[in-house]
């Protein structure tokens, strides 16, 4: 985006691999005890036969994570090749941004939210295939999954939760199918310039779950909208 936005030299699928990396490696650290209990209990559902709460949840992510793969397998280099425009990311951004908002009024006026334990598998499969849009460019993952578990009637704690839970299969696709686009990995590669930016996309993404999850119940939704929001305005003042 700032490449097409101010002329910036494409530094190459490479970079976009390392911080993929690092984005993944925060998302994994964060939730590090959550991935545990999962991993544990889907050990102990091939063991015993016997599912548990864990393993259920597993399961639902795993369903969850369909949608958006069957999506980028069918329609990733037809969305890269045809849908890069400004002024679509500028679109989505406002439209989906006040999606997330009245998701999140909705929502709210539940008496008891549905927490983590009560996502149903039809629930789970929604989730997904809201994720699928993401493919469009301008729209955010976290914030169109987030979207459709308000409109579910999940907290908002759970419903961020599991968007980031959700996020680890398909960042970590996403990084693999750029490490095997051959055509994009370049011979020359500056290992320490990928660290760097891999480091530093880890941390950023590590701060920004750690302050967003913890502001999350006290302010809502409503700043990531307006930022969204604004960031669409921009970009058409741009375009103009």
């Amino acid at each position: 985006m700032p490449a097409a936005l101010f002329g910036w030299v494409d530094q190459g699928l490479t970079l976009d691999i390392a911080v993929h990396l690092g984005t993944l490696v925060a998302v994994i650290v964060y939730l590090r005890l959550e991935l545990l209990s999962l991993i544990t209990g889907s050990f102990e559902w091939l063991l015993t036969r016997t599912a548990n709460e864990d393993s259920r949840l597993a399961f639902k992510l795993a369903v969850a994570t369909l949608p958006a793969g069957v999506a980028g397998l069918l329609f990733r280099s037809i969305i890269e090749a045809n849908a890069r425009s400004l002024g679509l990311v500028a679109t989505t951004s406002i439209v989906f941004a006040v999606l997330l908002w009245l998701a999140d009024r909705f929502g709210a006026q539940r008496a008891r939210p549905v927490a983590f334990s009560q996502i149903s598998v039809s629930g789970a499969f929604l989730i997904g295939a809201a994720q699928a849009l993401a493919l469009i460019p301008g729209t955010s993952r976290s914030g169109v999954t987030m979207t459709a578990a308000r409109f579910l009637g999940i907290s908002r704690e759970d419903s961020a939760r599991f968007s980031f839970l959700l996020s680890i299969p398909i960042i970590l696709a996403s990084g693999l199918a750029l490490l095997f686009d051959t055509r994009a990995v370049s011979s020359a590669v500056n290992y320490s310039t990928l660290s760097f930016a891999a480091a530093v996309s880890a941390l950023t993404a590590f701060l920004t779950i750690h302050y967003f999850m913890r502001l999350l119940p006290k302010v809502g939704v409503l700043p990531f909208v307006i930022y969204r929001i604004l960031f669409g305005i921009l970009l058409i003042v741009w375009l103009v």
